[in-house]
Order: C-alpha cells, then sequence, then structure tokens
C-alpha cells in the first residue's frame, strides 16, 4: 500500500557514504524525522530524467527551499552509496542535497513506491516523487503518473507547496 499523507515515514535503515569512503547505515526515521524536510525519490542514479531534470533542479533550488523553512532536502534511490556519492558529486549536490541510498529496495518498498524496472533492465526501482515531511509526517505526497516525467515531483512544484 501506497503511503499517504498524514502517515509517519517508515523508519528503515539506508545508506549514505561515510568520511573514510565507506557506507554507513543510518535509520530514515533519523534524518527524515526532526523538522521540515524534503525527500524525494528517483528512479535511479546518472539515468536521464533524473541527472537532466530531478537532482538539478533541487540542486539549483537548494536555498530556496531553505528560505521556505526546509531544514534539509534528501534523495533517495535504489543505488549503492558509492554510486549516490558520484552523482551528487557529478552534480554539485554535496553538501546541498542528504544522498540516501536503498540499495535493496526496503525503503522504497516500505514507502509503497516501488515499481517493476525488469523490461527495461533495471529491475526494482523507486517511483519518483517528492514528498515534504513535518517531524516525520507526511504533509504533501506528489507521485509522478510516469517515471520519466518530473513535472509534480519537481523542485518547483513542491516550492510552491511550502
Amino acid at each position: 500500500m501506497t503511503i499517504s499523507v498524514g502517515d509517519k515515514v517508515p523508519d528503515v535503515e539506508v545508506k549514505v557514504l561515510g568520511e573514510d569512503g565507506m557506507p554507513t547505515g543510518v535509520s530514515t526515521a533519523e534524518v527524515l524525522g526532526s523538522g521540515k524536510v524534503v525527500l524525494f525519490g528517483v528512479p535511479g542514479a546518472f539515468t536521464p530524467g533524473c541527472t537532466k531534470l530531478h537532482l538539478p533542479g533541487f540542486v539549483a533550488g537548494a536555498e530556496a527551499l531553505a528560505g521556505r523553512g526546509v531544514d534539509r532536502v534528501a534523495c533517495v534511490g535504489i543505488n549503492d552509496a558509492w554510486v549516490m556519492d558520484a552523482w551528487a558529486q557529478s552534480q554539485g549536490a554535496k553538501g546541498k542535497i542528504t544522498m540516501l541510498a536503498d540499495g535493496n529496495g526496503a525503503f522504497t518498498e516500505a514507502m509503497g513506491l516501488s515499481f517493476d524496472g525488469s523490461g527495461f533492465g533495471l529491475g526494482t526501482r523507486s517511483m519518483r516523487y517528492a514528498a515534504i515531511i513535518e517531524d516525520g509526517i507526511i504533509t504533501k505526497l506528489n507521485i509522478e503518473d510516469s517515471p520519466s516525467s518530473v513535472v509534480a515531483s519537481s523542485c518547483e512544484n513542491v516550492l510552491t507547496q511550502l
């Protein structure tokens, strides 16, 4: 079942790349559970829509989001921590976006936001979405109808909802 507005964000371990260059487990309850957080989910790091539109929009809009009271912007993808970190570096997202590696898709599955991309050789992937989370509770949830669309989940749309 897909998570809904008013639901609490699932507490699942995801990975971030630590200072030592090794993946470190973090709890989504810790990362997403306090303050005002914008979380966006992507089908895959380095994929065209994610790299040309989705992540760059949030990198460019990070300051505007902070100006609207957002404490943290996080991106989650079903990729490993090294890939998420390399993607962040290539896009200028370091220090602006917290990159969460959901390598096994456990968080995405708990959110009810996975889809089968096997037909494209991708396996299980995250739907493209953006959520506004306040103290661990989803207050807005924008899910794209198509993985290639970046409209409802765009930073520009999220800014209109803050």
